[in-house]
């Protein structure tokens, strides 16, 4: 790899990382740039997805419900756009439910693991009780959801600065692994070379 890329790949993997503690620190801003970030994407899908259907009308049946389908997309997106606030209030709430439905999916699922004899059933029977739990404690108080929410999209960013990080680390290892494997080649062959050279 050249060393500017080498370069350019730790100045990202910094920034990443600076971002993701940028979002810990700063929830707020965080959950007005994911609002936005989500309102961004349905409309560019709900754009994309409208000049697909013009495209593909005369090939692909029920154009029609796919065109409402997309112009229902770019309205969405829209509204998200125009109203950040409220999309960013909602948010918390809307990842503290999913967390409540997939914690009592597993909770339910333990007991139909503990009836095919799986031993450790009890263990995902906990963790969907903590997750009920701490659904109903998010709901009470929404700010607390907002903080996890934030929290994990900072770790997540965080993550993959460091993983931007640990992968140079390993280009710069492969590198020096294949310099030294290439010594005792690159010797053999002026060697041989030397050898011709010799012979002449």
């Amino acid at each position: 790899m050249k060393k500017s890329d080498k370069i350019w790949l730790a100045i990202a993997g910094i920034l990443l990382v600076v971002l993701g503690i940028l979002c810990i620190c700063k929830p707020a801003t965080t959950l007005f740039a994911t609002a936005w970030v989500i309102g961004c994407f349905t409309l560019i899908s709900g754009i994309v997805k409208l000049v697909f259907t013009f495209k593909t009308q005369a090939f692909i049946p029920n154009s029609a419900s796919r065109a409402i389908s997309a112009i229902l997309l770019i309205i969405v997106g829209l509204i998200f756009l125009c109203n950040n606030f409220f999309v960013a209030s909602s948010l918390p709430v809307i990842f503290i439910l999913w967390i409540l439905i997939e914690s009592i999916i597993i909770t339910i699922e333990s007991f139909d693991y503990k009836k095919i004899g799986f031993p450790y059933w009890w263990i995902i029977l906990i963790f969907g009780i903590t997750g009920i739990i701490l659904g109903i404690i998010g709901l009470r108080d929404p700010s607390i959801s907002a903080v996890a929410l934030t929290t994990l999209i900072g770790i997540a960013i965080i993550s993959m600065g460091a993983g931007y990080l640990v992968g140079l680390s390993a280009i710069n290892r492969f590198e020096e692994v294949v310099k030294e494997a290439m010594k005792p080649l690159k010797k053999a062959a002026k060697k041989e070379a030397q050898k011709e050279i010799d012979e002449q």
